[in-house]
């Protein structure tokens, strides 16, 4: 078993390591940074910490203000706020000029749990994914955390990138000859009967799903698509020509995500049955993580669920 460990926390030890090597990573907060782990970079370098407060398209402004002077800022609140309360400042400040900033979205998903639908963001993917050259990530796990903060360093343009709340299980160490690129998913099973895509720490749900599959007697394959946009589109061509069908799975909305974008290319391109898991167009609630995930159906059961009216879909 990989190391257990919130993406965000991963995340905030990734800017510490980076930001001695790399003079002009900044770092701004909209007054939580102990919820974005953003902290230990400001007890490290409090000279390129700013804590903006609760003002958090003042947040966006000014670090679309460092950008054109040469710094590297990376724009840090909650999903909620990163990507709904500021998004006219994300579009028109940092999108539109194409500027250098990376807007930062942690706790997004169902699994922000107690704090209940107003901060369980499931529109964050489809708010980025729409503006016009935002790159869109979200890594599932520490490791993979870890090579994205440095991709997005050495990567210049405007991205947005999300964070999860709970402690996940670290599988991207596992696989040989992993290597991180953004715009390029990775494939962590092989299968031939369905291919499940998954963003996020659906990942490891769907790594759980697929034993499952295989119990049955069914191939699944798996990919770690961690960029929604650029979308992959190589490696979901070969997938839907070689297993016949597709199951999304993401901690988001089912309008606008992966699944929408999976959709949107395969529909153009080689027809294809894709089933969409993921939250069914409704609200979250309050409560503790793992039961609401459970009564949102984003388990493994759920994704193997939607495999197998993927495969009944093949003709």
């Amino acid at each position: 078993m990989g190391e257990v460990i919130a993406t965000r926390a991963a995340y905030g030890k990734a800017l510490v390591t980076f930001g001695g090597s790399d003079p002009d990573l900044i770092v701004l907060d909209a007054d939580l940074a102990g919820a974005t782990m953003t902290n230990s970079f400001a007890k490290a370098y409090p000279e390129k910490f700013f804590d903006i407060g609760i003002a958090e398209a003042d947040m966006m402004g000014i670090a679309a203000g460092l950008a054109t002077c040469g710094k590297k800022p990376f724009a840090n609140s909650f999903a909620m706020f990163s990507a709904g309360r500021a998004y006219e400042q994300v579009r028109n400040s940092i999108a539109y000029p194409h500027l250098n900033v990376k807007v930062i979205g942690s706790h997004g998903g169902l699994s922000v749990g107690e704090d209940g639908a107003t901060h369980q963001c499931i529109e964050d993917f489809a708010l980025m994914r729409v503006i016009p050259g935002m790159t869109v990530l979200c890594p599932c796990d520490g490791n993979e955390m870890t090579a994205a903060v440095e991709a997005l360093l050495n990567y210049d343009g405007p991205a947005y990138m999300r964070l999860g709340r709970l402690a996940v299980e670290t599988v991207t160490d596992a696989i040989p000859g992993y290597r991180f690129e953004i715009g390029k998913g990775i494939q962590l099973v092989d299968g031939s009967d369905v291919t499940i895509i998954a963003i996020g720490m659906m990942v490891q749900e769907a790594l759980k799903a697929a034993d499952l599959l295989k119990a049955e007697g069914v191939s699944a394959r798996v990919i770690d698509m961690h960029t929604i946009k650029p979308l992959d589109t190589e490696l979901v061509l070969k997938a839907a020509k070689e297993t016949g069908c597709i199951v999304t799975s993401e901690e988001h909305n089912v309008i606008g995500g992966l699944g929408s974008a999976v959709s949107e290319f395969l529909s153009e391109t080689c027809p294809t049955p894709v089933v969409k898991h993921g939250v069914n167009d409704v609200f979250g609630r309050s409560g503790k993580a793992p039961l609401v995930m459970k009564a949102y159906g984003l388990t493994p059961e759920g994704i193997a669920e939607k495999a197998r009216a993927a495969i009944a879909l093949k003709k």
